[in-house]
């Protein structure tokens, strides 16, 4: 009776019509006690979620964008600058520099008017008016990188003197001049550039250089031995140069394309 009556006064009914509302500030519940290896068990798990990396941060992306771009970008086109012109003697193993030819200039420039008709490289994203002055200045070295880089390429990729220099020169400014007038994108662009590059590359360190005659023997001993090789360096007017030419000349063109894959058609902010 007593435990009736106390559920009577718990109970609060306020008649309104027909609407009976009770007063929930009782709660009437059980205790449940958690065993001690569902606690750990817990606890466990919620470590291991509150354990996440965080991401980085926008500055620390920007900071390395910018030490890409504005670092190892141009060391890469300044060292296919200085490897373009190096040259191995066959006779000594000294190294040669030889300096670009003037068609190669022209050739450089042809091909900065390609990257800015292919959107490779965006003028209104490498300059303007809201960037500060070092941020140009900046700027303005990677391309002047690019063409030193692009100069020395075609320099490493042009025969050094004969009939071979102007056949190959020939065939680089009708390639290029034609790309002038047609219409293609950044892809076919590099893709166009990468197959005339080892070509060109294929022909004169392998079929080339195979036809040179050895330096080491005189010219009466060479045409017994290699008639065929010393004629053909007779005629074309071949220079001799040491195989590790070719390998210098091979890892030249590598970093150069790297340096285009690398290269952003805007600057970073």
């Amino acid at each position: 009776m007593e435990k009736g009556e106390r559920q009577k006064e718990k109970t609060v009914s306020l008649q309104s019509g027909d609407t009976e509302v009770k007063d929930l500030s009782f709660v009437d519940g059980e205790l449940l006690e958690i065993p001690i290896e569902e606690k750990l068990t817990a606890k466990k798990h919620t470590e291991i979620s509150s354990k996440i990396e965080t991401p980085k941060t926008k500055n620390e992306n920007q900071r390395q964008k910018s030490c890409l771009q504005y670092i190892f970008l141009p060391l890469i086109f300044l060292t296919v600058a200085l490897l373009g012109g190096l040259r191995i003697s066959q006779t000594d193993g000294a190294f040669v520099f030889l300096k670009p030819p003037l068609v190669c200039l022209i050739f450089a420039t042809i091909l900065l008017v390609l990257f800015f008709r292919s959107n490779l490289i965006k003028l209104d994203g490498w300059f303007s008016e809201n960037f500060s002055i070092l941020k140009n200045v900046a700027n303005a070295t990677i391309l002047v990188s690019l063409f030193a880089a692009s100069t020395q390429v075609f320099n490493a990729l042009l025969p050094e003197r004969g009939l071979p220099f102007w056949t190959f020169a020939f065939c680089f400014f009708w390639t290029l001049w034609n790309n002038l007038f047609a219409e293609f994108d950044t892809k076919r662009l590099l893709q166009s550039l990468g197959g005339l590059f080892g070509l060109a590359f294929v022909v004169k360190y392998l079929f080339l250089a195979g036809l040179t005659a050895p330096a080491n023997n005189n010219w009466i001993q060479g045409i017994f031995e290699n008639p065929a090789q010393e004629a053909f360096t007779w005629l074309l007017d071949l220079p001799k140069f040491a195989p590790a030419t070719g390998y210098i000349q091979f890892f030249t063109l590598v970093f150069y394309l790297i340096g285009l894959f690398l290269l952003k058609p805007e600057a970073s902010e």
